[in-house]
């Protein structure tokens, strides 16, 4: 009987950004390997070779290949990284003693300095991880300078020794802070150098030009021309002389020059041998304008993840398919590569999209406010190029001071939060979110809807900072405000206006968006420019305010020159902000208007305008929101003391080796898991006879509960299946008669015995984990009130203690916590510390899917936890993407 081949993780496959921006793909080394690795192996350097296995080594033998090529993916794993199918760089581990492996590498030279080694280590490492192994030792020659810095900037602590010519390295591979720092350094500096390449191209080709002015690839070529490009615009089209003026070329290939970017207008079925002719030619990207994806069904969804395999396999990003393009309005750069024929005026606002159509009435919507962009793309189906990514690019762009995304999906919500809880404190990302009720994906977008409840999904944003808005009108008033005034410092504001009623108003809206108005001055309707001058000059210098609304309504023989001079002046000089209702005018009209330094758009200074009060407020107490997020000083507070991640991993674990497809935990097995974390779970009795239920008393010292747990009775608190206080074995006998009385009826149901808990406010405490968005944290008042009105708070774990404080006081049922009517106020810390806990827990272990502590009793001395559900099911993935950088995956199911 022969040993069967041991199972390939295809978990560790994984599409990789290196640090120039471009793709390769990395893999577990297979037993088929073998001529690729020796094709590999010739092109490495002498040097290098000797630098890998300390001596000369030209070559290798049969052995080698096969010793290398014949892993265990366990005690031996080896990973290679390739572009095109072929070989650039190799890594491997082999464990020397138990939970310590020597680590090593081998990089092509040609590709040395592109952060292979960074990548290999870090996803060695992880697997290493999910192998026991949690220390790499390495042997390096003294003057491989390039190796030993690939190690010592990986943010572990590097212990190194110096023997005989050579360094020997030792260092855990624990996760730390520190090296997961460093790998979202390097993930930010390669997803924002490969969306650079697209923004400021040099050269372009438009692949399926057509001399026929209808076309797909007539436009863009006439857009990129019309659009002033600084760069070089080249037409492919094997059929034509000439397209729009400009010499046509059969293919990419027959370009002398190069080409940085290739947008692609060619049928669907085509597209696939563009691809290849472009990676030929060494083009970095393409935009792929063809539809006939994703959103034309389960055909087209199979030619997507081909197109996007296709074109990283080749190390080129993607932006689409079926998008409208991409727009830089740099001075230096000019590129319209979009179907849009209107070119948005130049701007401090970022904008990604993904609707081809949405984003053609954006642009028209941002030229007709004047708005401006600096940038601008529409993803399409965004199979490939995210909002993640140009999050990335715009946190270093010094032309974007605002970020807008219009999202219809969001593909890796745990690294949008990552990614935009850093971003936002640099610069405001507005964001409206289509489908936010439903959690619904739009056809064509290749990734799986979130389960999560949306108002977990609404606090995923909220604690990144992002303000998210409900329409694109919203976004747009919110964005001319933070694009062109300053921030407030407070939510004080200042209402100046010459007519009485929409100062009222305006108070009103102030009011019932959070704001407190401090001074509200009405000049009347014949309020000259000069009164308007002193009156908000006066506003603007009072301590007592963070923000004016000006409003303004002419006098019917006044066209507002006069007090659009003023208003614009102020808003110029005014370190706070002023927004104005002028003249019922949408936007930045010409008349308050600051020339920026080139003359042409709306500068800093600029006063915004909305044709009704309410949306001025509305917009103002939405950056009044993000200030306050800005001013939160959370620096995380104290760790979680008292807990043992590592023995419950090793409890969740059994069981699921006990139970593959998942397990709801007995009382005993989840009261042992929350022990772990320092939670104290009552104990409860289970009985099924008066006699048993008489003998758990007695063993729990009397003064007990008898209580029915059938699930039909759970949610009913009419019925009366709790039986409190019993003192003795009358007691006892009464309650037993009574309940099966009631509820035995329907089934006799399973009777426990439990102590009796005091007087206090029922809390419930819950944890969920969906496979996309990841884990989250529910607070809430017990009892069916709160399933009726959804009184219920979200966070994303894990909670600082500023976020647990936050969250237990952000529900409306929070006074009965803090002594409402004369009630005693409950131990609020002993709750803010059980939410900790279970965040942690859920933090730690995403096998437990869902964990609902369903009735916690908070009173004055603590909480005591009464009941828990619990459910552990086995993770193919268990959020691995944050400890090694990889592209998301395409989604297999239908999206």
């Amino acid at each position: 009987m022969t040993n069967s081949a041991p199972a390939y993780p295809a978990h560790w496959e994984a599409d990789v950004l290196l640090r120039d921006g471009r793709t390769a793909h990395l893999r577990p080394i297979s037993g088929d390997d073998g001529p690729a690795l020796v094709t590999f192996y010739e092109q490495v350097s002498d040097r290098s070779k000797y630098y890998r296995f300390f001596a000369p080594m030209p070559r290798l033998s049969d052995k080698d290949v096969h010793r290398f090529t014949h892993v265990d993916h366990h005690d031996r794993v080896a990973f290679v990284l390739t572009v095109a199918e072929q070989i650039i760089g190799v890594g491997r581990y082999d464990v020397v003693e138990p939970g310590m492996a020597e680590v090593a590498f081998l990089v092509q030279d040609k590709h040395q300095g592109r952060g292979i080694g960074q990548l290999l280590l870090e996803h060695l490492a992880q697997a290493a991880r999910e192998c026991g192994v949690d220390r790499f030792e390495a042997e390096v020659l003294a003057d491989n300078s390039r190796m030993l810095q690939v190690f010592r900037e990986q943010g572990y602590e590097v212990k190194g020794a110096y023997e005989e010519g050579a360094v020997h390295l030792e260092f855990w591979i624990d996760p730390t802070d520190t090296a997961i720092g460093v790998m979202a350094a390097r993930e930010h500096r390669a997803e924002a150098a490969s969306i650079e390449a697209f923004f400021n191209a040099r050269s372009i080709a438009v692949i399926g030009a057509s001399r026929r002015t209808d076309t797909i690839g007539s436009v863009l070529v006439r857009n990129l021309v019309l659009g002033d490009f600084a760069g070089t615009v080249y037409a492919v089209n094997p059929a034509a002389v000439s397209v729009s003026g400009l010499q046509a070329y059969a293919s990419v290939g027959d370009i002398a020059g190069d080409v940085d970017v290739a947008i692609v207008a060619v049928p669907a079925d085509a597209v696939t041998d563009v691809v290849l002719d472009c990676a030929n030619k060494g083009v970095h990207g393409l935009i792929v304008i063809s539809s006939g994806f994703a959103e034309t069904g389960d055909e087209g969804r199979q030619r997507q993840r081909k197109l996007v395999g296709l074109a990283r396999s080749y190390g080129l990003r993607l932006i689409g398919p079926n998008c409208l393009g991409v727009i830089n309005t740099a001075a230096g750069v000019s590129l319209n590569a979009s179907l849009s024929s209107v070119m948005p005026p130049r701007g401090r606002a970022g904008f990604f999209c993904q609707s081809g159509a949405l984003g053609s009435a954006i642009l028209e919507k941002v030229q007709g406010r004047g708005l401006g962009l600096s940038t601008f793309i529409s993803a399409g189906n965004r199979a490939d190029v995210s909002g993640n990514d140009l999050l990335q690019y715009w946190e270093e762009d010094d032309a974007t001071e605002v970020i807008l995304l219009y999202l219809e999906s969001i593909g890796n919500p745990r690294k949008f939060s990552r990614i935009a809880r850093r971003v936002s404190r640099r610069k405001p990302i507005v964001a409206v979110r289509s489908g936010r009720a439903t959690q619904g994906v739009p056809m064509g977008h290749a990734v799986r809807s979130i389960a999560a409840p949306p108002a977990a999904v609404d606090e995923m944003f909220r604690q990144a900072g992002v303000i998210q808005v409900d329409t694109l009108d919203e976004m747009f008033d919110v964005a001319q405000l933070l694009a062109h005034q300053p921030l407030p410092a407070g939510s004080r504001v200042g209402v100046v206006g010459n007519s009485d009623a929409l100062g009222l108003l305006a108070t009103d809206a102030a009011v019932g968006n959070g704001l407190t108005v401090t001074r509200a001055v009405a000049l009347g309707a014949e309020a000259t420019a000069d009164d308007f001058e002193r009156a908000l000059d006066d506003a603007i210098d009072d301590a007592d305010v963070d923000a004016v609304v000006a409003v303004y309504i002419p006098p019917l023989d006044s066209g507002g020159n006069e007090v659009a001079d003023v208003l614009a002046a102020v808003g110029e000089q005014s370190e706070k902000p002023l927004v104005s209702t002028f003249l019922g005018r949408e936007g930045i009209p010409e008349l308050l208007r600051i020339p920026d330094l080139s003359g042409s758009t709306a500068g800093r200074g600029s006063v915004p305008s909305y044709p009704a009060v309410e949306a001025a407020v509305r917009a103002l107490a939405r950056v009044v929101g993000y200030t306050g997020w800005l001013a939160r000083r959370d620096d995380g507070g104290e760790a979680v003391e008292g807990i043992d991640p590592a023995a419950a991993n090793r409890q969740v674990t059994q069981l699921l080796i006990d139970h593959p497809d998942g397990h709801a935990l007995s009382h005993d097995e989840a009261r042992e898991l929350l022990a772990h974390y320092g939670i104290d779970l009552w104990r409860r009795i289970a009985v099924s006879t008066l006699e048993e239920a008489i003998a758990a008393a007695e063993e729990l010292g009397w003064d007990v509960v008898l209580k029915a747990t059938a699930e039909r009775l759970r949610q009913h608190p009419g019925l009366p299946h709790v039986w409190r206080n019993i003192d003795d074995v009358e007691g006892m006998q009464d309650a037993w008669a009574n309940l099966v009385s009631h509820v035995g009826s329907a089934g006799h149901p399973d009777f426990v015995v439990q102590r009796t808990a005091g007087t206090g406010v029922p809390v419930a405490v819950g944890g969920l984990e969906d496979p996309l968005f990841g884990p989250a944290v529910s607070f809430s008042v017990a009892g069916s009130l709160t399933e009726l009105v959804g009184d219920r708070a979200y966070r994303i774990p894990p909670l600082s203690q500023l976020d647990a404080a936050e969250m237990v006081r952000s529900i409306r049922a929070a006074p009965l916590l803090f002594g409402h009517r004369g009630s005693d106020p409950v131990d609020v810390g002993a709750v803010e510390d059980l939410l900790r806990r279970v965040a942690q827990m859920k933090n730690d272990l995403p096998q437990v899917c869902d964990i609902d502590l369903d009735l916690v009793h908070a009173n004055d001395e603590g909480v005591d936890v009464l009941s828990a559900r619990i459910r552990i099911e086995p993770v193919s993935d268990p959020r691995s993407d944050l400890f090694v950088r990889r592209l998301t995956a395409q989604a297999t199911g239908p999206s």
